[in-house]
C-alpha cells in the first residue's frame, strides 16, 4: 500500500474532470489531464496549417480545458500559479504515462460501456498497486470492473466529487465488492486530510446517497407545487433557510445545478428501480419541455427564473409552468412564516412551520414528510448508518440539517403520530426505536442511533468542536462578544460570537483579558471560531451611530483600544496564532496580521476593505500589511521601498480581497510563517499545534522596532496614482480623498524619504486619518449604504 499521492492522472477534461484536476493541483499534486484525440481539425487549425498529427490538435480538448479553468467563475484554482502543476495530453499518445501515477481518476461520459473500454486501456498500462477510481455520479462500481484483474479490482473504488470540486465539501467513496479495505481506508484518510473533503462511504446503489435523497427531495417539492397550485417563487419562499436549506431553496438551486444535469441524475435512478419508486423519479412533463427549449438555468440565461432589465433596474421573474410565461416573483406570507422569521433557532423555525395550521404549514409538512420517510426507508440500502445520510445531504446539498437531524428537530414521536394518523407507513425500524425508548435519532451531535443502540460516530482527531468544549465546561471566561476556551494541552482558544462576528468593545476587552490570562497560565492562544465567517470587520453600526452623534471622543477611544489590542497580539509573551476562514475582512484581517502565525483555511477571503465604506484601516492594519511586505528585506538605505509602498497602497485603496488563502499569500497577507489548511474543520487543531510548536521552540515575541518609510516623496507619488485613476474615471473625488489620507499614513507623512519611524507614530497618523474620514458626510453615506444594502456605495 502506497504512502502518499503525489502524481495523478485524470481521464476526461470536461467540467468535472478539469475541476478535479484543479483541486488536486490546489493541494500540490502533479496532474496529467487526458482526453480523446479529435477526429477532425477546426477551421482555425486549418488556417494555421495544422493537421490531426500535430500535438496542438491532438491535445485540443485538454488544452482547451486548461484555458477554460483560468476564466471560470467561481475559480476552480486557488491561485493561477497552480495551473503549472497540470499537464495536458491525450488518450492515445499519453496513456503509457499512467504507469507513473499514484492515482488514476476516470471522469469520462456517464456510459458504462465507454467506462469499461477506458478501464481496459488503463489496465494495459497502470502499475500494479496503483489506485484507480471513477467519478461516476451513479453507475454501478461493481459493474464497471467486471472482467478486470484481481489487483485492479482490489484497488478500484468510486470517488464521487460534487461540482464544483473546490467548493463543495462532499466526497462519496464507494468500494466495490473486492476493494481492499486498506485501500478504502487510505483513500478516505487522504480525501479528508489532504483534499479537505467531508468523506461519506456509500453503498453501490443508484445515485449513491447524496443524489438519491437530494434528487428525491427536489422532485417531491416540484410535485407538491403542481398538486397545491403554488408558484415557483412561493415554493422557494418557504423551502430555503426557514427549513434549513440554502438561500437558493428549490428552484434557484435547480437553476444553478442546471436542469439538464438534474434530469440526467433523476433518469439514472429511474432506469434502475422498479414500481412506485420508479414513478417518483419521473420528472413532470413541463421540466422535460423546459430542457427541450434550452431553458436549463443560469448557464442558459433562463430557467425557473429569468433576469430582465427595465426602466427601474433589473427584475427577476419566475416561470409559470402552465403558460411558460415569466411573471413577477411571488412569496407566501402567513402567520407561520412570520413566526418562523422571529424564531432564533432553526428547530423553532421548523416547528413553527411544520405544525402551523395554515397554508404555509401544510406546504412545508407535505414537502418534509416524504423526504423523512424515504430517507428512513432507504437508509440501510444506500448507507452504513444514518449519520452518513445526514452528512451527505449537508455537505452535498448545503442543508443545515440532514433528514434525521431534521426529524429530531421537529420531534420524532409527535411527527410519527401525525404521519400514522394521515395513513402513512412509518418504517418498522423507526417504530422499533421509539418502542425501545429511544426518542431521538441522535443522543448528541456525534452519537447516533444504530440497530438498537446509540453509537459514537468516528471523528478525526483534527476536528476540535468548540461548541462541545463549551458544553463540557471548558470556558475560562466570556462576555457577550467572545469566549476564552480551554483547548487542552495548555492552549487556550478565543472564540468570537458577536453578531456576524464583528469587533466591538466586548471583543476587544476579551482579546486583552485573554492574552493576560494566557501569559500567566497557558502555552499560547488560538484566535478562531466556527461561525459562518471568521470576522467581517469592526462593528460598523456602532461607529456610524457615534459619528452621526458627533461623538468623536468615543470613536477615538474605540480606535485606540483596537490598536492596543492588535499590538498586544503582536507582542504577547506567548504565541498568538490566528485561524481564519471564509470572510476575514477589515478588522478581521487586522486581528490576523500581527499574530505569530496564521493558519488559514484554504477558503479564506482576506482584505482590508475599509475604503469601501469611506475609511482606512484603523486597527493597525496599514502598518502591519506594510511591515509584512518589508520584514524580510535588508534594513538599509539601498532598498527601494517605493514599489512596496505602492503595492500596499493599491491593496488597501482598492479594497482588494483575496479569493483564497493562496491568493492571500500572493497579496502579501500571508507569509512564510503561515500555512494553508484545506479542511476547514481542521483549522483550530492546526492552529493549536502551531502554538505548541512555537512554545516548544522557546517562543520569544518580537521587539518593537523602527520602520523605514517613503516619506513626502512617496506620498506625492501615491497621490499622483490616485489622481490618475480619477482622470481615467475609476475614482471619485471622495475615493481620492480616502486615498490621499491612506498615502499620508503609509508614507509616514511629510518627512524625508528613508526615515525610520516608531510604530506609535504610524498608529497616530492612522488614527487621525480614520477620525477625519469618519466625520465626512460621504463616508457616513457609504457606511449607511453598506449596512442597509450589503454592498459598497461609490459616491
Amino acid at each position: 500500500m502506497q504512502g502518499s499521492i503525489q502524481k495523478a492522472v485524470v481521464l476526461g477534461s470536461g467540467v468535472m474532470g478539469s475541476g478535479i484536476a484543479a483541486h488536486l493541483a490546489n493541494v500540490g499534486i502533479s496532474v496529467l489531464l487526458l482526453d480523446i484525440v479529435p477526429n477532425e481539425v477546426t477551421e482555425n487549425e486549418k488556417a494555421k496549417g495544422l493537421t490531426l498529427e500535430n500535438k496542438a490538435v491532438r491535445n485540443r480538448l485538454s488544452e482547451g480545458a486548461l484555458k477554460h479553468l483560468q476564466k471560470q467563475k467561481p475559480a476552480p484554482l486557488t491561485t493561477k500559479k497552480n495551473l503549472a502543476l497540470i499537464e495536458a495530453g491525450n488518450f492515445e499518445d499519453d496513456m503509457p504515462r499512467i504507469r507513473e501515477a499514484d492515482w488514476i481518476i476516470e471522469v469520462v461520459v456517464e456510459n458504462i460501456d465507454v467506462k469499461k473500454q477506458v478501464f481496459e486501456k488503463v489496465e494495459a498500462h497502470r502499475s500494479e498497486g496503483t489506485i484507480v477510481s471513477s467519478n461516476t455520479s451513479g453507475i454501478s462500481i461493481n459493474a464497471m470492473v467486471e472482467g478486470r484483474s484481481k489487483d485492479f479490482q482490489s484497488h478500484f473504488l468510486g470517488t464521487h466529487f460534487f461540482n464544483p470540486p473546490r467548493y463543495l465539501k462532499l466526497l462519496e467513496v464507494i468500494p466495490n465488492e473486492k476493494t481492499d479495505r486498506n485501500v478504502l481506508a487510505f483513500m478516505k484518510d487522504f480525501a479528508e486530510n489532504t483534499l479537505g473533503k467531508g468523506v461519506v462511504e456509500a453503498k453501490d446503489t443508484p445515485n449513491f446517497i447524496g443524489n438519491r435523497i437530494g434528487t428525491y427531495g427536489l422532485l417531491v417539492t416540484v410535485q407538491e407545487m403542481i398538486r397545491g397550485g403554488w408558484s415557483v417563487g412561493e415554493i422557494d419562499s418557504v423551502t430555503g433557510p426557514a427549513i434549513g436549506r440554502p438561500k437558493s431553496a428549490t428552484f434557484r438551486t435547480l437553476d444553478v445545478v442546471g436542469l439538464d444535469t438534474f434530469l440526467h441524475v433523476a433518469k439514472n435512478v429511474y432506469d434502475q428501480v422498479e414500481g412506485e419508486e420508479k414513478d417518483l423519479f419521473d420528472p413532470p412533463a413541463f421540466m422535460k419541455d423546459m430542457a427541450q427549449r434550452g431553458w436549463i438555468g443560469s448557464k442558459a440565461g433562463q430557467g425557473f427564473y429569468k433576469k430582465i432589465k427595465g426602466e427601474d433596474g433589473s427584475q427577476i421573474l419566475e416561470l409559470n409552468p402552465e403558460t411558460f410565461e415569466y411573471e413577477p416573483s411571488k412569496k407566501i406570507k402567513t402567520a407561520a412564516t412570520e413566526e418562523a422569521k422571529q424564531a432564533k433557532r432553526l428547530s423553532d423555525k421548523m416547528k413553527a412551520l411544520v405544525y402551523a395550521d395554515d397554508e404555509a404549514g401544510t406546504l412545508v409538512w407535505n414537502v418534509l414528510k416524504p423526504v423523512l420517510l424515504y430517507s428512513a426507508n432507504k437508509c440501510e440500502e444506500i448507507a452504513n448508518h444514518i449519520a452518513a445520510v445526514d452528512d451527505a445531504i449537508k455537505w452535498g446539498f448545503g442543508w443545515k440539517m440532514g433528514p434525521f437531524e431534521t426529524w429530531d428537530a421537529i420531534g420524532v414521536e409527535k411527527s410519527v403520530q401525525r404521519m400514522e394518523a394521515e395513513g402513512e407507513t412509518v418504517p418498522a425500524w423507526v417504530k422499533d426505536m421509539l418502542q425501545k425508548g429511544f426518542t431521538t435519532f441522535y443522543e448528541s451531535p456525534d452519537v447516533y442511533y444504530h440497530r438498537g443502540n446509540y453509537e459514537k460516530k468516528p471523528t478525526n482527531e483534527k476536528e476540535i468542536n468548540l461548541k462541545t468544549l463549551k458544553e463540557n465546561n471548558n470556558v475560562i471566561m466570556k462576555n457577550t462578544g467572545a469566549s476564552l476556551i480551554d483547548l487542552g494541552d495548555g492552549v487556550a482558544g478565543l472564540e468570537f460570537h458577536s453578531s456576524n462576528n464583528t469587533i466591538g468593545l466586548d471583543v476587544l476587552q476579551m482579546i486583552n483579558q485573554s492574552i493576560d490570562e494566557v501569559e500567566k497560565n497557558y502555552k499560547g492562544l488560538v484566535i478562531g471560531n466556527q461561525g459562518k465567517n471568521f470576522c467581517v470587520g469592526a462593528n460598523l453600526m456602532m461607529i456610524l451611530m457615534e459619528a452621526q452623534d458627533d461623538n468623536f471622543f468615543e470613536i477615538d477611544m474605540v480606535v485606540r483600544k483596537f490598536q492596543a489590542a492588535t499590538s498586544k497580539i503582536r507582542y504577547a509573551k506567548r504565541p498568538v496564532v490566528t485561524a481564519p476562514h471564509q470572510m476575514t475582512l477589515g478588522g478581521g484581517t487586522e486581528i490576523c496580521l500581527p499574530s505569530a502565525s496564521i493558519q488559514a483555511s484554504s477558503e479564506t477571503y482576506m482584505g482590508l476593505v475599509e475604503a469601501g465604506v469611506g475609511l482606512i484601516p484603523g486597527g493597525g492594519g496599514n502598518k502591519e500589511l506594510y511591515r509584512r511586505h518589508i520584514e524580510n528585506l535588508p534594513q538599509d538605505s539601498t532598498v527601494d521601498l517605493m514599489p512596496i509602498a505602492n503595492k500596499v497602497f493599491e491593496k488597501i485603496a482598492l479594497a482588494t480581497v483575496s479569493t483564497s488563502a493562496d491568493e492571500a499569500r500572493d497579496n502579501g497577507y500571508l507569509s512564510e510563517r503561515d500555512d494553508v489548511i484545506f479542511n476547514e474543520d481542521h483549522t483550530i487543531h492546526k492552529a493549536k499545534q502551531q502554538v505548541l510548536h512555537l512554545h516548544e521552540k522557546g517562543y520569544v515575541p518580537p521587539v518593537p522596532s523602527i520602520i523605514p518609510v517613503v516619506g513626502e516623496t512617496g506620498y506625492a507619488a501615491m497621490k499622483m496614482g490616485a489622481k490618475t485613476l480619477q482622470m481615467g474615471g475609476q475614482a471619485s473625488d471622495h475615493d481620492v480623498k480616502i486615498a490621499e489620507k491612506l498615502a499620508f499614513v503609509l508614507a509616514g507623512g511629510n518627512i524625508p524619504k528613508g526615515t525610520f519611524v516608531e510604530e506609535d507614530y504610524l498608529l497616530d497618523l492612522e488614527r487621525e486619518a480614520f477620525l477625519s474620514l469618519v466625520g465626512e458626510p460621504k463616508t457616513q453615506q457609504r457606511m449607511q449604504y453598506m449596512l442597509s444594502k450589503g454592498k459598497p456605495l461609490r459616491n
